[in-house]
């Protein structure tokens, strides 16, 4: 366990790192995470231990938000002023990532069967 916390760990430190030193537009917990994903890539796997560590600390992942909760209440100010603008932005940003999802879909169906002749749902059937 404890090697498996020291690897990730570690790819944090080096993704935090890499942020500063390369002046990268990405948070290092980030690069770190990308930096551990090609990790296991070219190993084919993730080592069991990292595995086990990463469990261990998912099991708990729901602690991680407590940061966030009391930081909103700390900028609750900041929610009173702009609220009304972050919901529709939240909203829009929604339905827009909806719509390209669906049309994506439909994209990749056209693509796959390119006749049309899709399977019916069972409606209008004798």
């Amino acid at each position: 366990m404890l090697y498996g916390l020291a690897i990730i760990l570690g790819f944090l430190v080096a993704g935090e790192a890499a942020s500063n030193f390369l002046h990268l537009p990405l948070p290092g917990t980030v690069s770190g995470m990308i930096l551990l994903l090609v990790w296991c890539l070219l190993r084919k796997g993730a080592d069991q231990r990292v595995a086990q560590a990463a469990t261990g600390l998912l099991r708990y992942l729901g602690l991680f938000f407590l940061p966030a909760g009391a930081g909103l209440l700390e900028l609750s100010g900041l929610l009173r002023e702009q609220g009304a603008a972050m919901a529709a932005v939240l909203v829009l940003s929604t339905a827009i990532t909806l719509l390209v999802t669906a049309l994506v879909l439909a994209w990749l169906l056209r693509r796959r069967n390119p006749q049309g002749d899709y399977p019916s749902s069972g409606e209008g059937e004798a």
